[in-house]
């Protein structure tokens, strides 16, 4: 029996958060600032989307977006942000830490998914930026993450197919591989059947639309998949 389709909504406000159950998700990614790439949200926010959303939430962990390198006292903060998120509820925590040679920083991350043992964890669109994609797949499964989040190294998920299928068919259900960057109701089809991915993810964030029609899109989104 093949797994099913898992569509994670990418949500930076509560409004997107309660959106999510409703139009069908499975699970939420918790952020701010998507327009810098997405930072590590609030308590308030993280308490508030655990406590009513009725979904898995998985909380980004990045201080800051200059890079994925990160100083001593980045990584004391990107832990702290851990325990917090542990404290809430949150079902898992979402991360990505490279060395200056832009290889995953294996060491650093393994401490991070033993610390949020037994939250999933998952290694974000760092992975994106590693030089060797195939190589970096293998590391990040060292370090005992759950899932990668890519878009195959390309501004986007139907760019990025063919690397997609590539690490798809390398993990060999080691890790789960999640589509993600740039997936759209246009493009999501064709995406699922180029690349054999079962976990996606996207925002489908319209500027001044309201949870209905969040929530309609999210349906159209998920239905899309699971028929491709």
């Amino acid at each position: 029996m093949s797994q099913p389709i898992i569509f994670e909504l990418c949500a930076e406000t509560l409004e997107a958060a309660l959106s999510a159950g409703p139009g069908g998700a499975d699970r939420i990614e918790l952020c701010t600032r998507l327009d810098v790439g997405g930072l590590t949200p609030s308590h308030t926010l993280i308490e508030e989307a655990v406590n009513h959303s009725g979904l898995p939430v998985h909380v980004l962990l990045r201080p800051h977006a200059e890079s994925f390198v990160y100083s001593t006292a980045d990584f004391a903060s990107i832990r702290a942000e851990l325990q917090h998120a542990q404290r809430l509820g949150a079902a898992g925590v979402v991360i990505g830490i490279l060395h200056l040679d832009s290889t995953v920083d294996k060491d650093r991350t393994r401490a991070l998914v033993e610390l949020a043992a037994p939250m999933e964890v998952t290694f974000h669109r760092a992975f994106d930026e590693v030089p060797d994609f195939d190589r970096a797949l293998e590391d990040v499964i060292a370090t005992g993450c759950h899932r990668i989040l890519t878009s195959g190294g390309a501004p986007d998920v139907l760019a990025g197919a063919d690397v997609l299928a590539r690490l798809v068919a390398r993990a060999a259900g080691r890790i789960d591989i999640a589509a993600g960057g740039g997936l759209r109701l246009s493009n999501a089809r064709e995406v699922r059947q180029l690349t054999g991915a079962r976990q996606f993810h996207g925002s489908l964030g319209v500027q001044g639309d309201g949870p209905p029609r969040l929530a309609d899109r999210i349906r159209a989104m998920v239905d899309t998949l699971n028929e491709a």
